[in-house]
């Protein structure tokens, strides 16, 4: 198995579980193809007690005969048991586990749980019966649950308001990767690249460790991009549909959500999300909290905002990708990327997703910025005006009483700052002290791939950040 990079801290959590004097429940989710499995695969060396995987879209009968089959291996038996629902398939588990020496601790893994609970199998019934009249009442079992259906991770396990109500002992979410992890990912795949092309390569793929070792490490950031999305055969090219029918029922009312998200790069509110997608009420708050909870989308407060509407944005990296430049795609082109880099439509995508990674990586920033322990709030701003020139994406405000207004701009060189330039963010600055009364320090806080170019005009930046800072 290939090694692994990060999650530094799940591994403290699991050792945690192991070592503890009680049994543990422990659940590991997030989006599909972050590494859960991995995660558990590696730490434990696929050495466990009992193991299970659910299958998506699986008859109930043919789930259970599975399960059989695993209980058979495991315990080394001569036939598989028959199974009736899952209350028979947890007691012929108890049964097993029971068989097995006191003093060890007994490993249950139980990967993709939510591809299981398929509609009247009283699976979560059946769960709860187990945990609360067997493994709970024991201080040698460690029961860990795996899915990328975040919702139903965290609606039936983890917020359950029944018998697994305050059951849980460990809840492991598993984010994506920093652009530093990325970057110590595939440098372990011999990938020689600099910082300039690992961040467009985050720019397409985000955090996301499964794209990541899809990369060919001999061929360049562009000819990867052709390879994975637009050549014949490419292994992301029918990525979409799947990613979002394996993690919510009902996709394509997600689907409305992200793709009314992807045609506005600063975001929507609420109201405008329901003109959008027709979409309304309780509904519309479960599409956008499920999709929060699996970093597809972020909401943002607005600076000072007196209606507490909230800005969502959307923050997956693919899925911005896809919308731009593979729904609907039809040129045949097997090398669009090669001959398109230079495009406006890709510089214009390069601008907003640099904007993206900035916010992915506010703790980055944060440490540059030499103000890691201190209390802030991040935030944006829009002029009562309209005009798109006079917003700021990036506010943090400090507990000194300082605000960083952050400029994001995505250059393969050191970024000129003309004297039109100086003066449109000098006007800025101006609005905004006029329409928000703040009396806080401003500094206008530059943040680009190679820098600035120090000249007369520049003297108006307080603070610099480059690439390097980003991969922290």
């Amino acid at each position: 198995m290939e090694q692994i990079i990060g999650r530094e801290f799940e591994y403290q959590q699991l050792d945690e579980c192991i070592n503890s004097q009680r049994s543990e429940f422990v659940i590991v989710y997030g989006r599909r193809r972050i590494g859960k499995t991995f995660l558990i695969r590696s730490y434990f060396a696929d050495k466990y007690d009992f193991q299970y995987t659910g299958t998506r879209n699986m008859p109930q009968k043919r789930q259970l005969e599975k399960f059989a089959k695993a209980l058979q291996k495991y315990s080394k038996s001569q036939f598989a048991p028959v199974l009736k629902d899952w209350y028979d398939a947890f007691d012929c588990l108890q049964t097993y586990l029971e068989s097995l020496p006191k003093e060890q601790r007994k490993i249950i893994f139980i990967d993709e749980m939510p591809w299981i609970d398929s509609p009247k199998s009283v699976f979560v019934n059946a769960l709860e019966d187990f945990w609360n009249s067997f493994a709970n009442m024991r201080d040698d079992i460690v029961l860990i649950a795996c899915g990328s259906a975040t919702s139903w991770m965290t609606d039936k396990l983890v917020e359950n308001q029944g018998g697994l109500h305050n059951r849980i002992t460990r809840k492991i979410y598993l984010r994506q990767f920093t652009l530093s992890e990325c970057r110590q990912y595939l440098q372990n795949k011999k990938c020689t690249w600099n910082a300039y092309q690992y961040i467009q390569c985050y720019m397409v793929l985000g955090g996301v460790p499964f794209y990541y070792s899809l990369i060919k490490p001999k061929l360049s950031f562009v000819q990867n991009v052709d390879y994975l999305f637009f050549k014949d055969g490419g292994v992301l090219k029918d990525e979409f549909n799947e990613l979002y029918n394996a993690l919510f029922s009902n996709a394509d009312r997600y689907i409305s959500v992200v793709k009314a998200l992807s045609a506005k790069r600063e975001g929507l509110t609420r109201e405008e999300i329901i003109k959008e997608t027709k979409i309304s009420g309780g509904g519309l708050s479960r599409l956008l909290d499920n999709l929060e909870k699996c970093d597809f989308i972020k909401g943002y407060n607005k600076y000072k905002n007196t209606n507490k509407s909230t800005i969502y944005r959307l923050t997956d990296f693919y899925t911005y990708f896809y919308f731009r430049f593979q729904d609907k795609f039809n040129s045949g082109d097997s090398e669009y990327w090669t001959h398109n880099f230079n495009s406006p439509k890709i510089y214009s995508w390069q601008g907003y997703t640099f904007e993206l990674v900035c916010l992915c990586h506010i703790a980055q920033i944060k440490q540059k910025l030499g103000i890691s322990g201190m209390s802030t709030s991040v935030s944006c701003w829009r002029s009562n005006s309209g005009d798109d020139n006079t917003q700021i994406d990036l506010l943090i405000e400090r507990a000194d009483r300082t605000i960083n207004i952050c400029e994001i701009k995505f250059s393969a060189e050191p970024y000129v700052i003309t004297k039109e330039y100086e003066n449109r963010l000098l006007t800025r600055n101006a609005i905004f002290k006029a329409e928000t009364k703040t009396t806080k320090a401003l500094n206008i806080t530059f943040i680009t791939v190679n820098g600035i170019l120090h000249n007369i005009h520049s003297a108006i930046i307080q603070n610099e950040i480059t690439a390097e800072d980003l991969f922290g």
